[in-house]
């Protein structure tokens, strides 16, 4: 089968395309044919093997996982002696990063208590859009940030995957919401309904005198004082990436302030796939409608976790295994 392959740490330019053998499902898998994967965090991180304490896990010289990618939508081939929650045909979709990666192939191996049915109403390149990116928006904004009626929110890195669907999520809520990210964003952004947006080269939120009840931030690129400063009092700030110095610096520190003033801060460690159920059904009700960079052919992955890199995207980067 063809799959991106990631032979040695360093650039995306130096990712390869080629063929390995097709994976057999264990007792407890099945086997998903690949229709559409999405670009994400994950895999400019990996890629790169940094930060370097993804070499922990990975290998610290070599990767010991040689198929990058994280999220995928596809149809189940064939399935393990063990599994009895789904059958060939099935159409699914999952967030790979807690299970060995391996989404950049026309093929992967998956556990059976990874996957999550695909709804009808929309396309595989669609819902390859959203595991990853979906459950940091939820669990940022709903669990961690404990979203109420009545507050002001603001998204930092808001054009982006966990920005386009955190939006969409907060619909239901009675709040105002604030995004910032680069001036070629903003305008997809007010489409979704943020109620104000910030070119972040232009205006640094953290400087303007306003404060808010939440902040969920994608960047995590200003010091944890900062971000304390442009809070409420009580309010909340949730970190879901970003410079591995920054998340080290608001976990450690975060927690002081928190203690002596009340403001919480805090790095949303994801727990992968959780609250996709919850996704889905908002999904199939129509209230999320991912917002698609792409389709791309398989072949420009490397090029495209580059571009991924630099931020320039909208929404999330989706490739099709068969464009």
């Amino acid at each position: 089968m063809k799959a991106i392959l990631l032979k040695e740490y360093g650039l995306p330019k130096d990712l390869e395309f080629g063929d390995v053998a097709k994976p057999v499902p264990k007792e407890n898998e099945v086997l998903v044919k690949v229709h559409s994967a999405s670009i994400n965090d994950w895999d400019w991180g990996f890629v790169r093997g940094k930060p370097y304490i993804i070499r922990m896990f990975f290998g610290l010289r070599k990767p010991k996982i040689n198929i990058p990618g994280v999220d995928v939508s596809g149809t189940i081939e064939a399935v393990g002696g063990n599994v009895k929650s789904f059958k060939i045909g099935d159409d699914i979709y999952c967030d790979l990063s807690e299970c060995g990666l391996g989404g950049f192939a026309e093929y992967v191996c998956v556990p059976e208590k990874t996957l999550y049915r695909k709804t009808s109403n929309i396309s595989h390149n669609d819902a390859a859009a959203i595991p990853h990116a979906g459950t940091l928006a939820l669990q940022g904004l709903l669990e961690k940030g404990e979203v109420k009626s009545g507050q002001t929110i603001l998204i930092n890195g808001a054009g982006g995957g966990v920005g386009t669907l955190g939006i969409q999520i907060l619909k239901p809520y009675d709040v105002t919401v604030t995004g910032v990210d680069s001036a070629e964003k903003l305008d997809l952004m007010k489409s979704l309904g943020f109620d104000s947006v910030m070119d972040y080269k232009k205006v640094d939120f953290t400087a303007t005198g306003e404060t808010y009840d939440l902040i969920l931030d994608a960047k995590s690129n200003r010091s944890v004082f900062k971000y304390a400063r442009a809070l409420k009092k009580g309010g909340k700030y949730v970190t879901v990436g970003g410079s591995m110095i920054r998340l080290l610096e608001i976990a450690l520190i975060g927690s002081l302030i928190s203690l002596f003033t009340g403001k919480k801060l805090s790095v949303l460690v994801l727990e992968a796939n959780k609250g996709l159920d919850q996704i889905s059904e908002l999904v199939k009700q129509g209230h999320i409608k991912p917002i698609i960079d792409g389709p791309y052919e398989f072949e420009k992955i490397p090029e495209l976790i580059q571009y991924f890199g630099e931020g320039r995207h909208k929404g999330k980067i989706v490739v099709e295994m068969e464009k």
